[in-house]
């Protein structure tokens, strides 16, 4: 159990990018202490487990789960994918975990303002998509109709309607968005077309 323990200790602090002493410092357990425990040299009091449990952001019950059941369909926080997009307002971050699913991609969509009040042009594309306003006012353009979607609404279309949206408020829109099928992979920082 001391082994598990360790691992899993040092994988959650590594794919955080915490280093030893700065865990040490949250915690107010020795870099000495915390390194052999990541060994599985030395056991742990739960006391001192739920401080570094605090630390990572997680629950005690994290370093007691099966290993590997729900390691793939379970996405942390702190595993998101941030995407932001050159030349656009649109800043995407997947919620989803590439590796469990090929038929879906959900993503959180912070739009920034559209101050050019260029003109959207809808698009159509093959599969479906859900929508639903998490923050501001999002314009919607459907067909030939604009919508304007507020916080607690939402949109389930067949993509091949043509579609397209935007904000043209001066605050930010926070938009739940799930594509199916997978549309694209986002890169960090990376150009999308489609």
């Amino acid at each position: 159990m001391g082994q598990e323990i360790g691992e899993k200790l040092k994988e959650l602090r590594t794919s955080q990018k915490m280093t030893l002493k700065k865990l040490s410092e949250q915690t107010n357990l020795s870099i000495g202490y915390l390194s052999q425990l990541e060994r599985g040299l030395t056991s742990v009091a739960i006391s001192s487990l739920e401080n570094i449990a605090t630390a990572l952001g997680v629950s005690l019950s994290h370093f007691f789960e099966p290993p590997s059941t729900n390691k793939n369909r379970i996405t942390r926080s702190f595993e998101q994918k941030l995407s932001i997009i050159e030349n656009s307002r649109f800043i995407y971050h997947n919620i989803g975990n590439d590796k469990e699913t090929e038929n879906m991609s959900p993503f959180i969509i912070t739009i920034l303002p559209n101050y050019t009040h260029e003109e959207v042009i809808p698009y159509s594309h093959e599969g479906e998509e859900f929508v639903y306003v998490l923050e501001g006012i999002l314009s919607v353009f459907l067909e030939n109709q604009r919508y304007e979607l507020y916080p607690g609404d939402s949109m389930h279309i067949k993509s091949t309607l043509r579609h397209n949206w935007d904000n043209y408020t001066n605050k930010l829109v926070k938009i739940l968005c799930n594509y199916s099928p997978k549309m694209f992979e986002l890169k960090d920082r990376a150009n999308i077309n489609y």
